[in-house]
């Protein structure tokens, strides 16, 4: 590829770059192998200090989260060291609260539970009889029993005679010794000073964090970022204000589940309601697994306490009525919760922290994967942490079309059109998506990367990507059909007075009824399936339109298949370097077709910075899709070009006149 050809490529892409990063990579990119060999090196970290790390994980979590509080006291007057100390009192109180109610909750039920046996090996009783003999629950019993047969029959086989004094029955002995209140006292609060120190850790550091948050911020952004202040500003603002988002609408879309859940189960006379309520709470932070466990166990408690199967089936209707309103109604009316993750990076990541720090990682795992999802965003280095995962899509929508034009899929490149025109028109997709991805082929064509297999696949998938639009192109015709009748009406109505030049609406194609177009493509298949798309919009507006593709030129087919009655003659090209080639072309048709007016189309993705070249005698020159449809329909007369005509000389007439001069000598 040229240089010039290399200008314009990245100069492409620099228009490319919108609110989102661009994934793609040139072949020239550095190598990711210092990227990952620093990942294995911050797992291993993460992993053997875990004793160190995990408090100080929770801490920065809690700090995100406690922040907004904190800044709100303040702004109400307070100073800093008080509306810190009072936030995290607070915090901690509730939290603390929390457990002593769940721990006296399970410890209840722990006593309750000896009660509940008589009915649950009351219902397997009656599940077996209810089964017949070749039911499942008759076989696995009848498995389970032969296999214990078959044990208890291995354990008294006869043992031979000169062994039998060997093999004696062991004695059970027991060992008393007096009590020691010390060491009893000891055994008690041992296993309660790690997770005492651990949460008096996390409060210290918690407060230490509110109250220099500003200067640790600036520590950060000079160890990290000094050169690059805006970038590091960004991404620390967005990792605080996503996960402190998360945390404080997943709090309260599970109180809206929690809350409504223990009263259901109040109602229906389940023990201690308010236990599994708070519990829902707690353990819908956990990503999927969560939800299942908060579930399971209330119906588990249903199961053992009601004789009978109405309690399990009330439950169970609960469960199903809030899970429908908040996956329905809550979570999207609270939209702030999304995390920005994919659901399939939400179950990794849930199982790489509750691997690396146990049943806390998991709870922990979603807010943290937020972080690196942010940290990709804005560090080159770790990009890959975003493309993994982050929910955005990774291809840009005109990428993702080319994708599927190369594999031939044209049923799933008319399913991502279909999603895109539910809000946007034909005209918006083949100006924005369809014709931009068919330049990208263009650009791999020069490059020599397309075959010209290749091309006739792409060229094959985007007609039929162009067929199987043509309903909803007919739907949008009969709206524009629709919408110009009042208009018509209403004009026939008024005396007509010429529009001010510049007052026109020019986001609106002009009308196509009456019209004819000829539209064939430039060069190649590629622009071939270029002048398909425009013929579509233009029959779209109304007009009669015949395409042809560029095989039929040089044999002269494609002048038989211009209608005498064309309004307007359009060559496409996706190459914007085919100017010549679109010189020769327009000016063979202006001279078989004088009164036609023709027109060149040198596909650009962005008019504003590149100017449509003049192409001697043509009547138009658009580089946008929306700008060769109006020229096409446009009722502008043709320019009358009278091209020079050669005179040539017959190679025989030559030789005669030279053989009656040599006579005449």
């Amino acid at each position: 590829m040229s240089s010039s050809d290399a200008k314009i490529t990245e100069a492409e892409l620099e228009n490319d770059l919108g609110p989102r990063r661009v994934y793609s990579t040139s072949p020239s990119s550095p190598s990711r192998m210092p990227a990952f060999a620093s990942v294995l090196a911050v797992i291993a970290i993460l992993y053997f200090g875990k004793e160190v790390l995990l408090p100080l994980a929770i801490a920065v979590l809690l700090t995100f989260a406690l922040a907004p509080i904190s800044s709100r006291l303040r702004k109400l007057g307070m100073p800093r060291i008080p509306a810190v100390i009072v936030t995290v009192v607070i915090a901690f109180l509730v939290l603390v609260l929390f457990g002593l109610v769940v721990a006296g909750h399970v410890a209840e039920v722990a006593q309750n539970l000896p009660a509940y046996q008589g009915n649950i090996i009351a219902k397997i009783r009656s599940l077996q009889e209810s089964g017949t003999d070749s039911g499942i629950v008759r076989r696995l019993t009848s498995v389970v029993e032969s296999v214990g047969r078959e044990l208890s029959n291995a354990e008294e086989r006869p043992v031979a005679p000169g062994t039998a004094s060997r093999l004696r029955e062991p004695v059970l002995v027991e060992i008393f010794a007096p009590s020691r209140p010390i060491e009893t006292l000891t055994s008690l609060i041992g296993p309660l000073l790690g997770p005492i120190a651990s949460l008096g850790l996390i409060i210290v550091v918690v407060i230490f964090m509110l109250l220099e948050r500003e200067e640790l911020r600036d520590r950060f952004i000079r160890l990290v970022g000094y050169g690059d202040l805006h970038r590091t500003t960004e991404a620390i603002q967005e990792a605080g204000s996503r996960v402190a988002r998360y945390l404080l609408m997943q709090l309260v879309v599970n109180c809206a589940y929690g809350v409504p859940l223990a009263l259901g189960l109040w109602a229906v006379g389940i023990p201690n309601p308010a236990l599994w309520g708070m519990l829902a709470i707690v353990l819908r932070f956990v990503p999927y697994i969560g939800p299942v466990i908060a579930t399971v166990l209330p119906l588990f408690l249903a199961f053992a306490v009601d004789p009978g199967w109405s309690l399990v089936l009330w439950v169970g209707a609960i469960f199903l009525v809030l899970e429908l309103t908040s996956n329905n109604v809550i979570e999207p009316w609270l939209y702030g919760s999304r995390t920005g993750l994919s659901p399939l990076a939400i179950i990794v990541a849930a199982i790489f922290w509750a691997w690396l720090w146990g049943p806390v990682g998991l709870v922990l795992s979603t807010p943290l994967t937020v972080c690196l999802a942010v940290l990709g965003r804005y560090v080159p280095q770790f990009e890959f942490l975003e493309v993994v995962f982050g929910s955005d899509p990774v291809l840009d929508p005109k990428e993702r079309l080319y994708q599927r034009l190369l594999a031939g899929d044209p049923d799933e490149a008319t399913d991502y059109a279909e999603e895109f025109l539910e809000e946007d028109y034909l005209e918006d997709y083949y100006g924005k998506v369809a014709i931009p991805a068919l330049l990208l082929a263009e650009k791999d064509r020069r490059r020599g990367v397309l075959t010209p297999e290749q091309m006739e696949q792409v060229f094959g998938t985007a007609i039929t990507l162009v067929s199987n639009l043509a309903e909803i192109a007919e739907e949008e015709e009969q709206e524009e059909e629709e919408e110009e009748e009042p208009k018509e009406t209403e004009a026939a109505g008024r005396p007509s007075t010429p529009l001010k030049e510049g007052n026109g609406d020019e986001s609106e194609l002009p009308d196509g009824r009456g019209k004819t177009v000829f539209c064939v493509g430039g060069r190649g298949p590629l622009d071939d399936a270029s002048a398909a798309m425009l013929a579509q919009i233009l029959q779209v507006q109304g007009a009669e339109v015949v395409a042809a593709r560029h095989s039929d030129i040089p044999n002269r087919r494609a002048m038989s298949l211009v209608p005498k009655q064309s309004n307007a003659i359009v060559v496409c090209f996706l190459n914007e370097d085919s100017a010549r080639h679109a010189t020769i072309l327009v000016r063979r048709f202006k001279r078989i077709y004088p009164a036609i007016r023709v027109g060149a189309v040198l596909w650009v993705e962005n008019q504003k910075e590149r100017q449509p070249p003049a192409l001697g005698e043509a009547d138009f020159v658009a580089t946008t899709l929306t700008s060769a449809a109006r020229e096409a329909l446009a009722d502008a007369p043709p320019s009358l070009v009278t091209p020079a005509r050669k005179i040539r000389t017959r190679r025989s007439s030559n030789k005669t006149g030279i053989a009656a001069a040599r006579a005449e000598i």
